[in-house]
């Protein structure tokens, strides 16, 4: 059972990424209807209609047979959408800080240093400003 149910899924999935709609498998007998239309009055075979309707014909097509357009609109996988989709997987672990090792003083020194190193995790992230 729990096969089975991963498959419908995996194949819901599928179908989706493809833009698939069920409008669009019922509305297949307009598809075959308009096909055979242009069989009969254009002399058109299949893969010249799915060209002048989805492919690089469609723009001359519809300039020069406008009385077809409420049969073009009836025809499935007409709607033109556009999705984005962003993942992020994130790791939300504090990073380890070690602290500074200590520098000790060995004589007179001509220099002063002061660490750059700062963790945000040690003081927390909002701080009050600070007079240096």
């Amino acid at each position: 059972m729990t096969k089975l149910v991963s498959i419908a899924i995996s194949m819901l999935i599928l179908f989706q990424s493809f833009n698939v709609h069920l409008n669009d498998l019922i509305e297949l007998d307009e598809l075959i209807e308009h096909a055979q239309f242009h069989a009969e009055e254009y002399g058109d075979n299949f893969l010249v209609f799915i060209s002048k309707h989805y492919g690089e014909l469609k723009a001359e097509h519809n300039e020069q047979h406008q009385e077809e357009k409420e049969q073009h609109e009836q025809l499935p996988f007409q709607h033109q959408t556009q999705s984005a989709s962003l993942y992020a997987f994130v790791l939300n672990t504090p990073i380890e800080t070690s602290s500074m090792p200590e520098i000790g003083a060995y004589g007179s020194a001509n220099y002063f240093y002061q660490a750059s190193y700062h963790s945000l995790a040690q003081e927390g992230l909002l701080q009050p400003p600070r007079q240096g």
